[in-house]
Order: C-alpha cells, then sequence, then structure tokens
C-alpha cells in the first residue's frame, strides 16, 4: 500500500462517518456535523489509500503558543502501519514553533501517544461537560 497524506479540510459524509465508524466512534453517527467541524479544525491531516480515508488528525489552536490535537484516527485495518505515527509527526512539525501541543488520550492509547513523544501530565486530568459515548 502507498498511502498518501493530504492537508486537506474537504471531506465527504460518507467519508468521515465510514472512518469513524470503523473506530466505533460516536461522532460517526454526525456525519454532517463531522463536514462542519473538519472545515473549521485550523489544521487537519489525512491518509490515504487510493480514493479511501484511512486516517486522519485534527487541532485547534490560539495562532502562537497552545495547540490541541483533537481527533486522530486509522482505520482498524490500517492500524500498525505507522500511519498514525506519521499523522503525529506531521502535526508535531505543523506545531514545532509553539510552546504546547496538548492531547487528550483514552487510557489504552497512552502507550502509542507516548511512543510519539507525548508524556502524560502528572498534575492535571481532562474534565468534560457534555460527552459522547466513545
Amino acid at each position: 500500500m502507498n498511502t498518501e497524506y493530504k492537508d486537506t479540510h474537504n471531506f465527504t459524509a460518507a467519508e468521515l462517518e465510514d472512518l469513524f465508524l470503523s473506530v466505533e466512534w460516536s461522532s460517526g453517527h454526525f456525519p454532517d456535523k463531522l463536514v462542519v467541524a473538519m472545515r473549521n479544525f485550523k489544521t487537519v491531516y489525512s491518509a490515504w489509500d487510493g480514493d479511501k480515508l484511512v486516517g486522519m488528525i485534527c487541532a485547534m489552536d490560539d495562532g502562537v503558543m497552545n495547540a490541541y490535537v483533537h481527533y486522530l484516527l486509522v482505520r482498524p485495518e490500517y492500524q500498525g502501519q505507522n500511519i498514525g505515527k506519521q499523522l503525529v509527526e506531521k502535526m508535531k512539525e505543523h506545531y514545532r514553533d509553539y510552546l504546547r501541543i496538548v492531547v487528550v488520550a483514552y487510557n489504552k492509547e497512552i502507550g502509542f501517544y507516548e511512543n510519539c513523544g507525548f508524556s502524560p501530565a502528572t498534575d492535571a486530568t481532562p474534565m468534560f461537560i457534555t460527552s459522547l459515548w466513545t
């Protein structure tokens, strides 16, 4: 497989629905909202196998100091091929001059993010007012 990486904010609802539901994320049940969200993120990188969306990473930022990686997902059948790590590297390069790049990792993914250079906070806990079921 020859993965192509793109810097784009334009996706169809079907592409996003398929990708998000492939990893069982509840946001995949709201593909029209995801289309708008992707257009509104400051930075989006995606991974493609031909015309199939196989992964993406999205971030928002304040323009100079802080960037927050919100989504990182790779279709299960493409995991283990360094696609996620390549997407993280693209984001780290994009925000190389920022003072902080933040990600809220699910507990089972902490090892992946540590391998990408992130470290868990010892004095902070992510908190939510509302949440999706995954």
